[in-house]
């Protein structure tokens, strides 16, 4: 048993004020028939609850039989929001002890359709929709008693969920799923971590037209108004928490760079789809290098959708060129960028100041064979012979048997990383990109997908799971007391999961730790995020001896303990 695990359990008894059915309905402290005899006298319980007293263990099989029954990976995903609604230390305590298991179905992917059927499940209050109509009342819905512990925020406007698209309302089923991973692999406690949607409409016909829609029915508020809508809501969340740490989720990719560009120096806060997709495709890709030996500085990359998340796995990836002591305008010539027009060059339209200094120059492409106006993704492949491809476009099927195939003639070990989510936006199944590579991919992917059968041998496929990484930073810099997150903390973040790769020692090994550590790595990864935050002089405790007692102190073990009544 850790230490940690103990200091809950011999905790002095919980002061409660709650009594009776108000206490059993209140899932953060609802044990059900956990709760010992003398609780029952003292809190009313008796009748409430059937006479046989249970324990956390006992509960968790439980539990976990009657997931089993549940037919469907969504009703299963139905079931544990519910149970969360029911109970969170069973929630949590299920989860945690079960990682493997439980992370599909809690988040990516069942997460997707868990958006998409969010208002046919929705039952309970769970974080905060704050709607256009309510922008005047932001500030007082923040200000109420029940937020004073919040420490950290994941928002989402609901635009851009997964490689869904627009879900409206029904994108708070990302902030939910985000703040659970921020408990269970990182160990915070629930009652510091605050979902919120903002809800200014949706495009989404479907959405729409639906008569169980809960969001407000409108289209989707867009440029000003927009804007004066998020200053609102951040100015209201500096008022309320001064110190919070807010964490950007799923919104349109215009919207997510800017945003993030707008107040990155104003409060403490990050996007996970830019710099924590950055960080563990980073983390993969040097998981690949110990296997094929080939440096990173001299690898060729084609990037598959240049939005935000792919800039940012980009401008990642360039600063660990750089560090190979590659100067900066030699490191972005190793990638290759293609986006909605095909390849983006000096002469591509409608390409972004932050996409440019990315582009190609004319005269690179001049003597290609292309078989288009446009340069596609084949285009590429013949003509500069990469050694990595990575895909966070949102179109599934993107990497054709064709591509693929020119990539492996000439590179025996092609890496392969279909990252966009959920399964169907995949941009190929790890099954096809090993029957085009005669089993010579190596691959990580943004949804879990089951072993391939290669000659007789299993081959594990790596999930590049953000989870591996957002739920330690959030704790370490929640733990530094950090005043901003730079990028070098976000950096520190992907070089702590570096050490603690399998293929440091063996080449055979999976590229990812088992996502069963990630709870233990996670405390590693805030460990380093927090001293990178007393390096940047961002940190508001004096020193790492402090940091540490600080990461003890941030994180919550699924534990019962015993309650007394409030005087």
């Amino acid at each position: 048993m850790s230490t940690t695990t103990q200091a809950v359990i011999k905790e002095t008894p919980f002061q409660v004020s709650l009594s009776g059915l108000d206490l059993i309905n209140n899932p953060r402290w609802n044990k059900g028939t956990a709760f010992s005899d003398r609780e029952r006298d003292i809190f009313d319980l008796h009748g409430l609850l059937p006479p046989h007293v249970g324990s956390l263990d006992e509960q968790i099989e439980r539990r976990k039989e009657a997931l089993a029954d549940q037919p469907t990976s969504f009703e299963k995903y139905s079931f544990l929001r519910d149970l969360q609604d029911t109970n969170e230390t069973l929630f949590y305590a299920l989860l945690v002890r079960n990682v493997e298991q439980m992370l599909p179905l809690v988040y990516t992917p069942t997460v997707g359709e868990g958006c998409q059927r969010f208002s046919e499940i929705w039952r309970k209050p769970r974080g905060l929709f704050l709607s256009y109509p309510n922008k005047d009342r932001i500030p007082q819905i923040l200000n109420h008693a029940r937020y004073d512990q919040v420490k950290c925020i994941v928002v989402s406007d609901g635009e851009r969920i997964l490689g869904l698209g627009d879900q409206g309302a029904g994108g708070m089923g990302i902030p939910i799923g985000k703040m659970a991973l921020y408990t269970a692999l990182g160990g915070i406690h629930p009652e510091n971590c605050l979902p919120i949607l903002l809800d200014v409409g949706t495009d989404n016909e479907e959405r729409l037209n639906d008569p169980l829609y809960i969001g407000w029915r409108n289209r989707r508020v867009r440029g000003q108004e927009y804007d004066d809508f998020v200053e609102t809501f951040v100015s209201a969340v500096k008022g309320r928490w001064p110190h919070v740490l807010l964490q950007w989720e799923d919104f349109a990719g215009a919207n997510a760079a800017r945003l993030l560009a707008r107040y990155r120096d104003q409060l403490c806060t990050f996007n996970d789809d830019i710099q924590g997709t950055a960080a563990i495709a980073v983390s993969t890709l040097v998981s690949a290098i110990n296997v094929t030996g080939l440096p990173l500085e001299q690898q060729k990359i084609v990037v598959l959708g240049f939005g935000s998340a792919g800039l940012g796995i980009t401008n990642l990836l360039a600063q660990f060129i750089e560090d190979k002591g590659v100067s900066p305008e030699e490191a972005r010539r190793h990638f290759y960028a293609i986006d909605r027009y095909g390849l983006i060059t000096e002469n591509t339209r409608d390409v972004h100041p932050e996409q440019k200094p990315y582009a190609r120059k004319a005269s690179e492409v001049q003597g290609w064979k292309i078989s288009g106006d446009e340069i596609t993704l084949l285009d590429v492949v013949r003509n500069v012979k990469p050694t990595v491809l990575i895909g966070v476009s949102g179109q599934g099927g993107a990497f054709t048997e064709e591509a693929v195939g020119e990539m492996a003639k000439n590179t025996a070990r092609p890496v392969i990383f279909p990252l966009s989510n959920p399964t169907s936006r995949s941009e190929a199944t790890p099954k096809d990109l090993l029957e085009w590579t005669d089993g010579g991919a190596l691959i990580g992917t943004g949804s879990p997908f089951d072993p391939v059968d290669v000659g007789g041998k299993k081959i594990h496929i790596a999930q590049t799971n953000n989870s591996y990484i957002f739920p330690g930073l959030a704790l370490g810099i929640i733990a530094s007391k950090a005043r901003r997150v730079t990028d070098t903390m976000v950096k520190a973040a992907a070089q702590e999961l570096i050490r603690h790769l399998p293929t440091q020692k063996d080449k055979q090994a999976s590229l990812l730790p088992p996502i069963s550590d990630a709870r233990k790595i996670g405390r590693f990864i805030a460990e380093a995020v927090g001293r990178q935050a007393i390096r940047d002089g961002q940190a508001q405790v004096a020193d790492e001896g402090e940091l540490l007692r600080e990461v003890d102190a941030n994180i919550w073990e699924p534990a019962y303990v015993s309650y007394e009544r409030t005087p």
